[in-house]
C-alpha cells in the first residue's frame, strides 16, 4: 500500500493566518520532509477561495519537484469540467519533464462548485462537461496528434499537443464521491480510483468500489489494472491520546464551518469519536492504531493500493505536520509492510 498525503495548501492555522508566501515555504518544506521520510505521494487539491493556495496545483508541484527525488506529485484533484484539456495535459506533461517522470493526476468534477462561475461554466452541465473532458484529455495522453470535435470546447484538427510527458503514459487517476456512476465510468475506462471518504464508516463503500472492478473487468482490464485509493482525514502523532487533542479542536471548527454552508450538522466531541472509531473515516492516532486502521480499511474495501492523509485543514502548525510526516514514514509505513509481507489481517 502506498501511503501519502493531500493538501488544498491552507495558510489557516487555527484561529492564526499565516502570510501567503511563509504559508507556500512551508507547504514546500513539508513535501521535501515528506520526499525524506519515503511516502509515496504528495497531492495538491484545487479551490479558488481566500483560504487556500492551491488555484494553480501543477505551479506548487513544479516547485516541489526541483527540490525533491523521489515522491511521486500529484494534483488532488484538478477539477477538469472547468479546465482544459489540453492545458491541463501541458502543465502535468511539463511537471512530468521537470520531476523526470514523477508527474500523476487526479481528475474530478469537483465537490466544490466555485470554479464554474469563475471560468463562464454552467452547473447544469456539470457531468456532461466532466464526460467530454476526460475523454480529450485520455485521447491526448494516448495521441500526439488530435482529431476532436465536442460541444464545450472549440475542435481541434490534426493538431499536434507539446510537450509529451516523460513517462509514455502519464498516470491518470479518477477522484470520485459517492456516485455510482462515477465509479462505473472509472472501471469501464480501466482507470485508477481515488475515493475520497470524508465521513461516515468507510466500508459502506464496498458496494461501490465492487461497481467500479465489476466494470472494469467486464471491459476487459485485469485485476491488477484496477487500482484502489483512499482519500481521508487523518493525523499521527506520537500517541493516540496526543493525536486526538491536536486535532480535535481544528477539525471541529473547519467542519462546522463546513457544515454551516452546506447544511450538515456542528462537529461534536462525540460524533468526533464516532469518526476516530475502528470503522469511522478519521485515520487519526499514534502509529499502532493508524495502522491498524488502514489495513481494516483495506481488507474492507477488497484491498486498497494507495491511501493519502488530509490533514493540514484541522489548525495543526506546521511544526505538528512536519512531525506527523515523520511518524508516518518511520512508523506507520513499516507497519503496514510488515503486516502485508506476513500476510495479516486485521478483522473490521
Amino acid at each position: 500500500m502506498e501511503i501519502g498525503i493531500d493538501s488544498f495548501a491552507s495558510a489557516m492555522y487555527g484561529s492564526k493566518t499565516l502570510s501567503s508566501v511563509d504559508a507556500m515555504e512551508q507547504l514546500l518544506d513539508r513535501i521535501v520532509q515528506a520526499d525524506q521520510a519515503g511516502l509515496a505521494i504528495y497531492g495538491i487539491g484545487e479551490h479558488h477561495k481566500k483560504e487556500f493556495l492551491d488555484s494553480a496545483p501543477a505551479v506548487i508541484l513544479a516547485a516541489a519537484a526541483a527540490r525533491t527525488k523521489n515522491i511521486r506529485l500529484t494534483s488532488a484533484v484538478t477539477v477538469l469540467s472547468t479546465s482544459d484539456p489540453v492545458r491541463v495535459y501541458q502543465s502535468f506533461a511539463t511537471l512530468d519533464l521537470i520531476s523526470k517522470g514523477r508527474a500523476e493526476l487526479v481528475v474530478g468534477r469537483g465537490s466544490a462548485t466555485e470554479a464554474f462561475p469563475l471560468f463562464g461554466y454552467n452547473l447544469h452541465h456539470y457531468d456532461e462537461l466532466f464526460k467530454e473532458k476526460l475523454e480529450l484529455l485520455l485521447k491526448i495522453r494516448e495521441q500526439e496528434f488530435i482529431t476532436w470535435s465536442g460541444k464545450f470546447r472549440p475542435a481541434l484538427q490534426n493538431q499536434p499537443i507539446y510537450p509529451r510527458s516523460s513517462q509514455e503514459k502519464l498516470p491518470v487517476w479518477l477522484g470520485v464521491g459517492g456516485t455510482p456512476a462515477s465509479f462505473v465510468r472509472a472501471g469501464t475506462l480501466g482507470l485508477p480510483l481515488m475515493v475520497a471518504v470524508i465521513g461516515g464508516e468507510t466500508a459502506r463503500f464496498r458496494p461501490l468500489v465492487d461497481l467500479y472492478r465489476e466494470a472494469g473487468q467486464q471491459a476487459g482490464f485485469s485485476p491488477e489494472q484496477l487500482s484502489v485509493g483512499l482519500h481521508s482525514p487523518g493525523y499521527v502523532a506520537a500517541t493516540d491520546e496526543e493525536a486526538f487533542a491536536d486535532y480535535y479542536p481544528g477539525y471541529a471548527e473547519l467542519w462546522t464551518k463546513a457544515g454551516r454552508e452546506r447544511g450538515w450538522p456542528p462537529v461534536t466531541r462525540a460524533s468526533f469519536d464516532a469518526a476516530a472509531d475502528p470503522k469511522g473515516v478519521l485515520v487519526v492516532g499514534g502509529p499502532a492504531q493508524v495502522a491498524a486502521k488502514l489495513l481494516r480499511h483495506s481488507e474492507a474495501l477488497g484491498g486498497v493500493d494507495r491511501f493519502t492523509f488530509q490533514m493540514d485543514n484541522a489548525g495543526l502548525s506546521h511544526e505538528q505536520l512536519l512531525r506527523s510526516i515523520e511518524i508516518i514514514g518511520t512508523k506507520v509505513i513499516p507497519r503496514i509492510n510488515n503486516a502485508m509481507a506476513h500476510g495479516e489481517i486485521v478483522k473490521f
